[in-house]
């Protein structure tokens, strides 16, 4: 490969902060939200225009559509988002489960909100470029933004990026499956001029379950039984009939997938049906195909809806989301990481910050949590090793494949992230290194903000 040498530069210092969160996902909002309401100073950095990650960015507006009447859940600040969303009328309820769907625009002032509130400074519209390390310690990152390059400095830096950007090139162990072997990534969308009364009647007449998610392509899965006679708002056939008719190339037996909410309005939204096999999330030419294929595939998708489902023969496309939708990238070697079996036999840890219900979606695996059985989140899973200064919280927390369907959904990632934010500040406070932090002062902390960590 050809290079070119840069001379050397002086980087202007922007901002100086005790947590420094980088990425505003909902591991990258709770984290943040958490550790100012422990009593840091927090400054919260984003790329994007918005805060919320997932839910305003790439508009998966199905926040905890796993919850069913016997699911035990943490609480704290994930379920603090829905509570906030339906007080803003941001949220209507979910069509699968007992939760509530998160408009992904309203959404966008619901976090603004938290974050205000919670006194952060807010860094929107700034892209992580490098760590800033003294030894193998990072203390705050260079980011660059239209007024060009800046460093900002911090004492500790939360990686909420969800592809541990930080924690790489910082240095710290990470891995990364091969693009055939990653989840797909999707390109989420919502539709205007939807018939709400046609399209619900059809729902009715021809309902659809879990076990009819064995659809080919994506869609083969394994579940505990349990699921298979639930109802799923699942939409294949419209595809298959398209794929029959010559509509659809017959190799896209990937079209497939979830609707969210139908409104009032017309509008029927989280329109999850595009799923992109061998994208890599950390590759831009590979993120670039994803986005342009995932926007052709969608009105291949669009026009059979319009054909073959009740209620669309006039739907048109209201937007795309703001960004692809990436589910599977690196992870962190963690000083602990989560296995196949702390997620399928309800894992117990001393050192748990939260815990999340027995829900696995990804990899072919689909297991709802409707006995009430959950599973603990370790703390050491968000510790890289060899690196001090950071946690990382979200999906590249430390884990196998099967743990990583576990852990990577987003109401887990808030539990994370809620952790990793009270750490952060406990650290600071106590004057200890994330790695030997008092877990009892972390565990006191978490009660006070409503968190169950057993």
């Amino acid at each position: 490969m050809e290079h070119i040498s840069e001379p050397a530069r002086q980087t202007p210092v922007t901002h100086k902060t005790d947590v420094l969160v980088v990425g505003s996902g909902p591991a990258g909002l709770a984290a943040a939200l958490a550790a100012a309401r422990a009593g840091a100073e927090v400054s919260l950095m984003d790329r994007f225009g918005c805060f919320g990650g997932n839910i305003t960015a790439v508009g998966v507006e199905g926040f905890a559509w796993y919850r069913h009447e016997k699911t035990v859940e943490a609480g704290g600040i994930g379920w603090e988002f829905e509570q906030r969303a339906k007080e803003m009328g941001a949220a209507v309820p979910e069509s699968q489960s007992l939760s509530y769907e998160l408009d992904s625009e309203g959404f966008k002032l619901v976090a603004d909100r938290l974050v205000e509130e919670a006194g952060i400074h807010p860094m929107l519209h700034r892209q992580f470029v490098a760590p800033i390390m003294e030894g193998d310690r990072v203390v705050g990152v260079i980011a660059e933004s239209k007024a060009g390059r800046e460093a900002i400095l911090a004492r500790v830096v939360i990686d909420a990026t969800g592809d541990a950007d930080v924690a790489e090139r910082a240095g710290a162990p990470t891995c990364k499956s091969a693009p055939e072997k990653m989840m797909a990534a999707s390109v989420m969308f919502h539709l205007a001029g939807v018939d709400k009364r046609a399209f619900i009647e059809g729902i009715k007449a021809d309902p659809q379950t879990y076990k009819d998610w064995g659809g080919g392509g994506e869609w083969n899965i394994e579940t505990s039984g349990k699921e298979d006679d639930m109802f799923s708002p699942f939409i294949h056939k419209p595809f298959a009939r398209a794929i029959a008719e010559g509509l659809i190339p017959p190799h896209l037996i990937t079209i497939a997938g979830t609707w969210g909410a139908m409104h009032d309005t017309g509008e029927l939204t989280y329109m999850n049906l595009i799923h992109l096999d061998r994208i890599d999330g950390t590759d831009p030419d590979s993120l670039t195909r994803g986005e342009i294929e995932g926007r052709r595939q969608t009105m291949l998708a669009i026009d059979a809806l319009r054909r073959f489902m009740p209620g669309c023969e006039n739907a048109r496309l209201r937007n795309f989301g703001m960004t692809i939708g990436i589910r599977d990238t690196r992870k962190i070697d963690a000083v602990y990481n989560m296995t196949e079996s702390d997620v399928r036999n309800q894992g117990r840890f001393e050192d748990s910050i939260g815990i999340y219900p027995e829900f696995i979606d990804g990899y072919g695996i689909l297991i709802l949590p409707t006995t009430g059985r959950y599973m603990q989140i370790p703390y050491r899973s968000m510790l890289p090793k060899g690196v001090k200064g950071l946690l990382v919280a979200g999906r590249s927390t430390g884990g196998d494949r099967i743990a990583h369907a576990a852990t990577r959904n987003m109401a887990c990632c808030a539990v994370q992230g809620q952790g990793a934010g009270i750490a952060a500040a406990i650290a600071l406070t106590s004057n200890r290194e994330l790695d030997e932090l008092d877990m009892a002062a972390v565990r006191k902390e978490l009660d006070r903000q409503g968190v169950r960590i057993h």
